[in-house]
């Protein structure tokens, strides 16, 4: 009687999963259908004149170039610039030989003609140049991260208060990228239902050669989570909507380069708001296998679906970056994001112009800087045993 009751039992497993494995099988052939979009491109203005002068102050790292573009593209006029660096400054002339070389920033914070100011300056000095510059009646936009200290923060959001100038930061992770700038057509229109996490992933590649030694100090650069994370927390606000949000968890360590023990190689975070939840990864481990500068990642889950964007590219095989995967209730669908308008640059001289937060309001800006402030200065330190 306890063998054939063994019997039965061992023949119902093997039903069972053989059932199982034909799951996979029925889903995909029956459930789902593939389908390939491409992303038509709406017409954008074409500014004959220019809309407004803008500036440069500092520019040490190479974010500088894609913001000088956007607000070229936004019908800016970029009509001198200011660094310390003779390199820096050979290299940005050859790009822009328009542009003037002025002696010092006070020429360009006491020109009245001139409405806004770029900076990628060493990551530290970024918000007290801002402060400068909104104290001069002038507007500010700077590459992540725009600051680097909670004690920063509040001073800026105080000088932005008082003197009404908008102070916006390049969060090029989203305002640069095809895909993700899509993706925010999509989750608006409710394709995937309401949001209720995103997962953002932020690898880098060292390129310890190149890299200048501020780069390699915590205090200059401002912390991994600080620096890289900002993208992630802009994303995180954006998609979620989250008006309020608190870190449940952060860590950061150097896991891997003793050689730098002011450097920071790893950081992750988890987070909840009243919109969703988040969970930011970012690091310093880009192999050099990989042609690109790291395989970025955004997913952003929904109630009726999910988004997967891999922003800088495709290990799957398609060439390129800004692909977007949307699975829904009915199907798979690949959206091929090459010809999606970038309008960060347009809305924010639009915003210069009008006095508008069309590219971004104030509020989002500073609060997913304070959030990745917060995570970095509680972030528990990670100590590896191998």
């Amino acid at each position: 009687m306890e063998n054939n009751n063994r019997r039965n039992f061992l023949k119902k497993s093997s039903s069972a999963a053989a059932g199982l494995m034909a799951i996979p099988m029925f889903q995909n052939n029956d459930l789902g259908h593939y389908k390939t979009e491409k992303v038509v491109a709406t017409k954008q203005a074409n500014y004959e004149n220019p809309r407004l002068r803008f500036s440069v102050i500092g520019m040490n790292h190479g974010h500088i170039y894609s913001q000088v573009e956007a607000v070229k593209k936004g019908g800016g006029q970029l009509v001198s610039y200011f660094a310390k660096e003779a390199n820096l400054i050979a290299d940005f002339a050859k790009r822009y030989p328009e542009a003037k070389l002025v002696k010092d920033e006070k020429e360009i914070l006491e020109d009245k003609t001139i409405q806004l100011v770029l900076s990628s300056a060493i990551a530290s000095e970024r918000a007290p140049l801002g402060i400068r510059v909104m104290k001069s009646g002038k507007d500010f936009m700077s590459d992540k991260p725009g600051i680097t200290t909670l004690e920063q923060l509040a001073e800026v959001r105080s000088v932005q208060k008082a003197t009404g100038r908008i102070y916006s930061i390049m969060y090029s992770e989203r305002f640069e990228n095809r895909a993700t700038v899509k993706a925010g057509e999509l989750v608006k229109s409710g394709a995937i239902g309401n949001v209720i996490q995103t997962i953002g992933l932020g690898p880098h590649r060292m390129n310890t050669k190149t890299r200048p030694e501020w780069f390699f100090d915590r205090d200059l650069f401002g912390g991994i989570i600080t620096d890289i994370g900002s993208h992630q927390f802009d994303q995180y606000l954006y998609f979620t909507g989250s008006k309020q949000a608190d870190i449940i968890a952060s860590q950061i360590g150097n896991v891997h380069h003793p050689e730098f023990p002011k450097f920071e190689d790893f950081g992750d975070v988890m987070l909840r708001g009243d919109g969703g939840m988040g969970y930011i990864r970012v690091d310093w481990f880009t192999p050099d296998g990989l042609k690109t500068w790291g395989d970025g990642r955004l997913t952003i889950l929904g109630t009726e679906g999910f988004i997967e964007i891999r922003k800088n590219i495709d290990i799957g095989g398609r060439e390129g970056g800004s692909h977007l995967f949307l699975t829904d209730n009915k199907e798979t669908k690949y959206f091929d994001c090459t010809a999606q308008n970038l309008p960060y640059g347009s809305l924010l001289v639009d915003d210069i112009l009008n006095r508008t937060e069309t590219a971004m309001t104030q509020e989002h800006c500073f609060f997913a800087t304070e959030l990745a402030l917060k995570a970095q200065k509680n972030a528990q330190r990670i100590k590896l045993s191998k």
